[in-house]
């Protein structure tokens, strides 16, 4: 039997060492650029999480008034 062209280990290490070189490709971003990003996110996670509950609560207000 052939062997499986998806199997054969010099096509798993050419995979990883492509991998290892779009690693290399990256740009991380300085921890100061995180930390700021993670803040607008967690920020913008509550706003948003508040704006949804005082909607909420304003059309449980207004439906409490239909019936």
């Amino acid at each position: 039997m052939s062997e499986n062209k998806e199997t054969s280990p010099t096509l798993k290490r050419s995979w990883f060492q492509n991998l290892k070189l779009e690693f290399k490709k990256i740009t991380w971003p300085t921890k100061q650029r995180l930390v700021r990003e993670v803040l607008v996110v967690l920020i913008s996670a509550v706003l948003l999480g508040a704006m949804i509950a005082l909607i909420d609560w304003l059309l449980k207000l207004g439906l409490q008034f239909i019936w």
